[in-house]
């Protein structure tokens, strides 16, 4: 079962649900706006210090089903023990949910109470965006179920309930889209895939131009490079954060599928030919590392329900939290390669097999707050 298939399961389970912002202690108020014009905002590279990282301990049985369920658990505490030990880590977590958050998390972790309809804070949080005098601020991007493919109860409210948290206003907007779908390099280039946000599911009426022109504002961009993705895939519809990652200005990773019946392989090879002929917003041509993915994975999920891509790691203070998958020789060949890359970080590899199941990885589970001043 991939992650459509346990998403869904939620429309038969959790029709009784009330829609709103009171939502029994998620009742988050923050201090709104409309884009300031005085302020220029910009969301830095994911590699800048961060002051922590959010997280949501989310995961339920009616969505995960009774053997994932635990697993999925463990993942997140695990993500989340790997995380703490270089930056604080603050988890989102239902209140019923909150004790067993608390034995498997331990007392390093910040755990903070809100209902929750799944784990994907990097696509249910805030993009938190910055300006130069040291301002701080979440865009509220209207999460929508990924285009409307699953109704949406609590986590629609996430990203406001986290900026309230933050303390930092909160940046409304029309556009609709995810968090896993920017990629930036904090210099004014952004990586972005047309199939997500160029989608009438998400943004109808809106051109390319339109859309550019509400994301430069937004974050502080100079240009973007759009990759074609994959409409109707997944249920995200192609994120960025699955194809293609800055690890510093100018210089991108870019994962590739080397199963040629994999519907991600010629898709993958198109946005490689893509970046390596694109320049970002200083007109520089970008340097392409290509990651591929593992030729092999643990037994227990189905090879095609399975996100098996070393692209989704999440860079942290101090450290890359990236994912094995039990190939020996591709696991070794990423830790090598995001050791060059970031050679002040320490490489921190881990089982996430079964986030991976539901078709997700450790960024999509984590979102980072910057430091600012």
């Amino acid at each position: 079962m991939n992650r459509r298939s346990f998403l869904q399961l939620t429309t038969i389970t959790s029709g009784s649900i009330i829609m709103g912002k009171m939502l029994n202690g998620c009742d988050a108020t923050s201090t709104e706006s409309s884009i300031a014009s005085d302020i220029s905002w910009f969301m830095p590279d994911e590699s800048a210090e961060h002051l922590c990282t959010w997280m949501a301990f989310g995961a339920s049985r009616e969505i995960w089903g009774r053997k994932l369920l635990p697993e999925v658990q463990d993942n997140l505490a695990a993500i989340a023990k790997a995380i703490v030990q270089y930056e604080p880590v603050k988890m989102l977590v239902r209140e019923e949910d909150y004790d067993i958050a608390q034995a498997k998390c331990g007392s390093d972790v910040e755990l903070i109470i809100c209902p929750l309809d799944d784990l994907w804070i990097r696509d249910t949080g805030p993009v938190f965006v910055v300006s130069e005098d040291g301002q701080k601020a979440g865009v509220d991007f209207n999460f929508n179920g990924w285009g409307e493919k699953q109704e949406v109860y609590y986590d629609a409210e996430v990203a406001s309930f986290v900026t309230e948290k933050s303390n930092v206003p909160l940046i409304n907007t029309d556009l609709v889209l995810e968090g896993g779908g920017i990629e930036v390099d904090g210099e004014g280039t952004a990586i972005i895939t047309e199939s997500c946000v160029l989608n009438d599911n998400r943004n109808p009426g809106w051109s390319k131009a339109d859309c550019e022109a509400e994301l430069k504002v937004l974050l502080g961009l100079e240009k973007i490079i759009w990759l074609p993705g994959i409409a109707g895939f997944d249920i995200t519809d192609g994120h960025t954060d699955f194809y293609a990652r800055f690890t510093q200005p100018g210089v991108v990773v870019a994962g590739f599928e080397p199963d040629p019946d994999s519907e991600d392989h010629e898709v993958t090879k198109e946005h490689i030919e893509i970046l390596q002929s694109a320049t970002d917003a200083d007109g520089e041509p970008l340097e392409v590392i290509v990651l591929e993915g593992p030729k092999s994975i643990r037994p227990g999920y189905p090879r095609d329900e399975f996100a098996a891509g070393y692209i989704n790691f999440y860079v942290i203070n101090g450290a890359v939290i990236a994912p094995e998958f039990g190939d020996a020789k591709a696991d070794s060949r990423t830790q090598e390669i995001l050791t060059e890359l970031f050679p002040d970080r320490d490489i921190v590899q881990l089982n996430i097999d079964a986030i991976a199941a539901g078709g997700g990885g450790i960024h999509c589970a984590t979102q980072q707050e910057p430091k600012i001043g």
